[in-house]
Order: structure tokens, then sequence, then C-alpha cells
């Protein structure tokens, strides 16, 4: 039995070599990356941020809040009361990351990083402090550029190329996580293109080499020892997970960060995604582009050559590159250069139209709140006119739509997210006036198995989308 037990463990141990040889040797560790020199190198160009906010007393908050209850007794009797114990506005300091990109002593952080200061202080590795002043902002891209005035020569970082950068890719970061200066971790890029959700221009690459709060505005630099990315967020409930912004679209704002703001792109349109449905409606095969929901008045797509772009108008293509998604349509226009002439293909009645618009500069507009309840239908909606009131409340033509007031549970309407207070405009694309008109083009198309709806969404702020409604079975 011995003797067989030494055979079987003979065996494994001759099996193991096979399918590990190189592990037998060791050249598959000395293969691992030696950070040691390269962290030597990169750590001097890596800054500490510190800021201080006058930020309000969360006391102040509540006690306005409690019925009037600061109001009526006064500063003078929380004064008396509390003493100094009741501040109503505080110094909050905080701590973040930076680098330094050129030897005028610019450095580049995040927007959050920075935002509504009152002092900037820098602290250079080693040990010099400087004070700092905001040199420019973009809250959309959390990107800040501020600049200090150092003596002698300062390290500067070599910015990359975070295209080139691959999935499984070796990175190190560098920051003050905590507070805890010049620390480094390493890892791999997760992933690239994330959309996290933190604002319109989402673009972040994922990694698992550790960040942490203090982290933000640091480098993510790659084996080259060049910057990649900066480190901005993380989720809070996972561990490895991390995001950083890509460098090129630093590389890209940088420009505009050093005259002091950034423009955005502005064509003029709100656009959607399409569906299956939607697609095999407008006649396309596959839902690749986004559909024109509705065009602004006055805006550079309706002055766009050849006619102007239209609501109902797929774009295809944009700049001479293929669109995808609302989302990819969306940081192609916000990226385009103001006063920059672009071509655009739509597909309009099942033709495809080329179009040119010259591209302006992005704002911000508001739509109006919601209405109220009366009427019936097979597809679940309630709907009833506008009134004048209703119409200058919403800020919409007196003759144009109806308005849902109530959307049955179950029905087609409710599992496409119509919701009261949503207006119809048109019913497979036949303009819908008032009641009289939306009964008539129900009735019409009723025994569809679908149905085609303009409607201005009031949880979109009354923009227009298009919505397919779908009969059960």
């Amino acid at each position: 039995m011995k003797s067989f037990s030494r055979i079987m463990i003979a065996v494994s141990l001759l099996l193991f070599m096979a399918v590990f040889p190189s592990l037998s040797t060791g050249e598959e560790i000395a293969r691992l990356p030696s950070l040691t020199e390269l962290a030597k190198e990169l750590k001097p160009t890596v800054v500490n941020i510190s800021t201080t906010k006058l930020v309000r007393s969360p006391l102040d908050d509540f006690f306005k809040d409690f019925r009037g209850f600061h109001g009526f007794f006064g500063d003078e009797f929380f004064k008396r009361f509390f003493g100094d114990r009741y501040p109503r506005e505080f110094r909050q300091k905080s701590l973040g990351s930076g680098f330094v990109i050129d030897k005028e002593g610019y450095i580049l952080t995040n927007h959050h990083v920075i935002e509504k200061a009152e002092e900037i202080t820098v602290k250079l590795s080693d040990k010099k402090i400087y004070d700092a002043q905001v040199v420019g902002q973009d809250p959309k891209t959390d990107l800040a550029l501020i600049k200090i005035k150092a003596d002698g020569d300062l390290p500067v970082a070599r910015l990359g190329d975070s295209e080139k950068l691959e999935v499984g890719e070796w990175v190190i970061a560098i920051g003050n996580p905590f507070g805890l200066e010049q620390t480094v971790t390493a890892g791999i890029i997760s992933a690239k293109g994330r959309v996290i959700g933190a604002g319109p221009y989402d673009d972040f690459l994922q990694t698992d080499a550790s960040i942490n709060p203090g982290n933000s505005g640091g480098p993510l630099f790659n084996l080259k020892g060049e910057v990649v990315g900066i480190n901005t967020a993380i989720v809070a409930r996972g561990q490895g997970i991390g995001f950083a912004i890509p460098i090129n679209m630093a590389k890209r704002l940088l420009p505009q960060l050093k005259r002091g703001r950034v423009a955005y792109g502005y064509l003029g349109v709100y656009v959607q995604d399409l569906t299956p449905e939607l697609a095999r409606s407008f006649g396309l095969k596959e839902p690749k582009g986004v559909l024109i929901s509705e065009v602004i008045p006055d805006s550079p797509a309706v002055k766009a050559k050849k006619g102007g772009l239209k609501k109902g108008d797929v774009v295809l293509e944009y700049d001479e590159q293929k669109v995808e998604d609302k989302y990819q349509f969306t940081k192609m226009v916000g990226s385009t250069p103001v006063g920059k002439k672009v071509k655009i293909v739509v597909l309009r009645k099942g033709r495809h139209k080329p179009l040119s618009a010259i591209i302006g500069e992005s704002k911000e507009r508001e739509i109006a709140s919601a209405p109220k309840p009366e009427e019936v239908d097979r597809w679940g909606l309630k709907v009833q006119d506008i009134t004048p009131d209703m119409a200058d409340h919403l800020k919409l033509p007196d003759d144009e739509g109806v308005v849902i007031t109530e959307v049955e549970p179950g029905s087609p309407a409710q599992r496409e997210g119509l919701r009261g207070g949503d207006v119809i405009i048109e019913v497979e694309h036949q303009r819908i006036r008032d009641l009289g008109d939306y009964r008539k083009h129900i009735g019409l198309y009723g025994k569809k198995a679908t149905l085609l709806l303009t409607v201005r969404m009031k949880a979109h702020n009354y923009h227009t989308l298009f919505v397919v409604l779908k009969k059960r079975g």
C-alpha cells in the first residue's frame, strides 16, 4: 500500500512538471514586472492637493426646516443657548491628488477635488508647499486644471495614449489615499468605455489597482511611465473596482481648460435609441443609428443645409462616422469643436439624405412640468384635451396633442413606460390637435398589432420621444 502511495505521488509530481514546466525554473516569476525603478521615477510628478471650503452647518438646515423654528427664535437665541457650539458655517478641509503636466506649473486633477474651494494648497514630493489657482474646470467630465508658481524645474509626467490601452494591461496608480502621501498600487485595466452615470460624457477606464478617497485626481500610469488615466471614482461596495478618466479626453480638452472654460458642441436635437420595433417602423433592418424625436427651434440642426434636420429623421452617420446609439452620438456631438462644419447622413422617408451643419455651443433649456385627468381606450390610456392654461403652463402650442391622465396597470401603454402627464402629439405620424383627432386615428389604427406614438414625456422634461405600443398575443 505504501509503495502504491509513493508511485502515485511520483506520478503526480511528473504530471505537474509536465504541465507547468516554467514554474519549476522560476522563469514565469521573472516575467512579472518589477515596479521599483518605475515608481521612483514617477512619484515626483504626483502632488498632494489639500483644499479648504466654507460649508453650512447641517444643524442650520435642520433648524430652518423645523417649521421656521430658527427664524422664529432668531440667531441671538441660538448663540445664547448653544454658544460657539452652533456655528452657522465652518471650514472643511479635504485632500486629493494631481500630477504636473509641464514646467510652467500646470497640474491636472478632478473638478470634484477643487470644487468651491476657497484655498488650494499643493505639496510636491520634495515637501515644498505652494498655493494654487484654478485655471479651468469642467464639471461634465470632472476635470480641472490648476497652476502653481514653483521655484526651479518641476518633474513632469508624460501623457500617453489611452486609445492604445488593452484590457489586461498592467497599470500603476499613485496618489494620496486617506492622506497617506505617495502611495503606489498596481493592477490591470479591467475594462474600457465604462458608463457609470457620472455625467453625459462617461467613458471610464476600469482598473483593479487600489483606488481610495484621496486618490482622486491622481495619475494612472502604464509600464512605459506614461499617464493613461486620471483616477476618479470607486464602487464603495466593491473591491478592485476603480474608474479613471482616459487621458485622451483630458488632452483633447486641455487647450480649453487653459483658456478657463470648456465649450461643448451643440446641434440642437433630442434623440432616442432605436428599439427593434422602432427600427422596423422606420424601414430599418437593425436598430443602428439614433432617432430624432425633437428639433430645437433656431438651432444648428434647423439651419443645416439641404433642408435641415427634422423630427423622425434617423441619423446614420455623423462627421463621417457610423452612428451606433444615443450615448455614442451625444459624445460625438459634444466633442465636436464649436464652429466646425460636419456632414450628417439621415434616413428620411426611406431614403438616405446627406446634410451639413455648423456646430454651435451647447446650452441648457428648461421645459415646464405637468397637468391632470379624463377619457379611455384599448391601449390602456385615458386622455383629455389640453386647455390653453395647460398649454401655457407646459410651454406647448395650444393646438397640439392630448394629455394622458391615466394609464391602466398591465396595459401596453404601461409596459412601454407611458405615464400620466405625458402628451401624445402624433399617432402613426399623423398630427394630433385635439381629442377628436386622437379618437379618429386610434379608430383607424386600432386593429394593428402595434401602434406608433409620438409623445412629449413628462419624465424627460417634455422632450419628444417615439414609442411603439404592442398588443399581447
